[in-house]
């Protein structure tokens, strides 16, 4: 730790959440190691001592400065950080201020408060345009008339060689209302497809590269009778017992989603979460007039949704295949269901299978019934119920977590540590998951949709769930905010492409033996290695037994 009687600087990784109110104990973290492609972040954990100031200016001396950004680490509010009955593995369980979002440094720069532990989020991105080799970074804080208050520095090696591509499938569902609502923009105006874009845009950065796509009103955590704003992509025109389809804004979206490097479509859900009973909000023009025709008084398997859905899904598959997304193309059911809706979900997923044999079925689920009846084709149990999954070796295996996963397994509630976040790598590539899914990349309503909600003060979704389940990005007039939850994920990602990568020098069992050689039980779900330290050494070992066969073949 650097320090003068004024300011105390500390660099410490990016694992670490620095509170204000709480004294710095966390072991410095000054040097590491990346890959040519890969994204590096640490943090500059800062206390200053005297009185306020503000216009505080934080400068970079490196090679790397055009490959690197600063945030600020923003606080924001949390009434519900958990559950009352958590485990022992979180930060804290009291309401207050919590860090997340990394707000960019704008001319204003930084505030200097008194007595107060803030930090700094420090970003290298060298997109494989610098030579390997080390590197210094120095940090240094001026005031605003340019007098140097302090610095440190912090040291990065980075290795000629590249992460292979990301295989992992990643889905955080994507509420295209949401954005409509917050911006206060007419839905699928060119205004709101400049924002869907933008948000587009820092999903996949981080590594999101499938998309929830509304072929109709998503009926996703919406009260029972109740209705979401309607973000329907497919026109629907209704002659007597016929329809007719228009494909132009899904067309729209899908050439968005594959410009800005999307690979993946899954189309939204065709029967209301819960149990499969109703079917999704659907409005039609018929005789001039558009109306809603389908919706929360409709039985999902009656025989007027089952004569729409007979002619809409051959019409959506030849509009797939003319797109030529059929290989990359995914369905749903409904979403978590539970046993005593066997019944109604098998009735719901009979019709759909009538059109969609061809395509992967995915539902987020738990009990392992739903896959051993023939159900669902491709199940994705959470991270909590997965044991029957692994054990009966079912095929192409992904996973989910949301605010029930709050005991044991991986999370990313505020009140958690960073590197409960990031152990989920080293989990998928061990277990060989082939996708993630989050219901939470954008979801600014309250709890069943009722009321929208600012999720700058309100993070909880209305005192329904833990701070840090429903939205992993922020708006603002120039776009998305991230959050340090999405980068400790994005993280994740890359320790999983790094294990990849390894395999090809080692193989899968040395691999699997290499993460678990210094542990006393064997990596699970829940089992785990809790330290920060631990992910971030291990990490450093991974790349170095790359580098060391790198150095071997070349």
């Amino acid at each position: 730790m650097l320090q003068n009687s004024m300011l105390q600087v500390k660099v410490v990784s990016s694992l670490e959440k620095i509170f204000a109110d709480e004294e710095l104990k966390t072991t410095t973290w000054d040097q590491g190691s990346m890959f040519s492609n890969e994204v590096y972040s640490f943090q500059v954990a800062y206390h200053w001592n005297a009185r306020m100031i503000k216009n505080a200016k934080v400068l970079i001396n490196s090679e790397l400065s055009p490959w690197i950004t600063v945030h600020k680490v923003g606080l924001v509010p949390s009434e519900m950080p958990c559950y009352g009955d958590h485990d022992e593995h979180i930060l804290r369980n009291t309401p207050g201020l919590y860090p997340d979002p990394l707000y960019p440094i704008d001319q204003e720069g930084l505030t200097l408060l008194p007595h107060q532990w803030r930090s700094l989020w420090l970003t290298i991105d060298p997109a494989s345009q610098i030579q390997s080799g080390l590197y210094p970074i120095e940090i240094i804080f001026e005031n605003s008339e340019g007098e140097q208050l302090g610095k440190t520095e912090f040291q990065i090696k980075i290795i000629d060689q590249s992460l292979p591509k990301q295989k992992l499938i990643h889905t955080e569902w994507f509420h295209t209302d949401c954005l409509a609502t917050w911006y206060d923009v007419e839905v699928f105006s060119e205004e709101h497809w400049m924002r869907i874009k933008q948000f587009l845009q820092t999903a996949v950065k981080n590594g999101i590269n499938m998309i929830l796509t509304p072929l109709f009103t998503p009926p996703l955590d919406t009260l029972v009778g109740g209705e979401r704003p309607t973000v329907q992509l497919v026109d629907v025109e209704k002659k007597g017992d016929q329809y007719q389809f228009g494909f132009n804004q899904l067309k729209r979206w899908i050439d968005l989603c594959q410009t800005q490097g999307v690979e993946y479509f899954e189309f939204s859900h065709l029967f209301t979460q819960w149990g499969a009973k109703h079917a999704p909000k659907i409005v039609v023009k018929e005789n001039g007039e558009f109306k809603q025709i389908f919706g929360w008084d409709t039985d999902a398997v009656g025989e007027e949704y089952k004569n729409f859905l007979d002619q809409f899904l051959p019409a959506l598959i030849l509009f797939i295949k003319e797109q030529g997304i059929e290989k990359n193309s995914y369905f749903h059911v409904s979403d978590e269901p539970y046993l005593d809706h066997l019944e109604s979900y098998k009735g719901a997923s009979e019709i759909l299978k009538k059109h969609l044999q061809d395509f992967p079925i995915i539902d987020a689920l738990s009990k392992y019934q739903f896959y051993e009846t023939g159900l669902v084709k491709n199940p994705i149990p959470a991270n909590n119920h997965i044991e029957d999954f692994l054990e009966n070796e079912v095929p192409n295996l992904w996973t989910y977590y949301c605010c029930s996963q709050y005991k044991d397994v991986s999370n990313r509630f505020f009140n958690m540590e960073s590197a409960r976040n990031r152990i989920i790598g080293i989990q998928l590539y061990k277990f060989n998951i082939v996708g993630f899914l989050h219901w939470g990349y954008n979801f600014w309503y309250s709890q069943y949709s009722r009321y929208p909600i600012n999720p700058f003060t309100v993070t909880d979704a209305g005192h329904a769930f833990p701070s840090g389940d429903a939205f992993l990005v922020y708006p603002s007039e120039e776009g998305p905010i991230e959050s340090l939850r999405l980068k400790v994920f994005f993280e994740a990602l890359q320790d999983l492409r790094a294990l990849q990568l390894l395999e090809t020098f080692i193989g899968r069992e040395e691999v699997i033996k290499f993460i678990e050689k210094d542990l006393e039980q064997p990596i699970t779900f829940s089992e785990y290695p809790r330290d920060a330290q631990w992910l971030l050494l291990k990490r450093e070992e991974i790349n170095q037994k790359i580098a060391d066969y790198i150095a071997k073949i070349s």
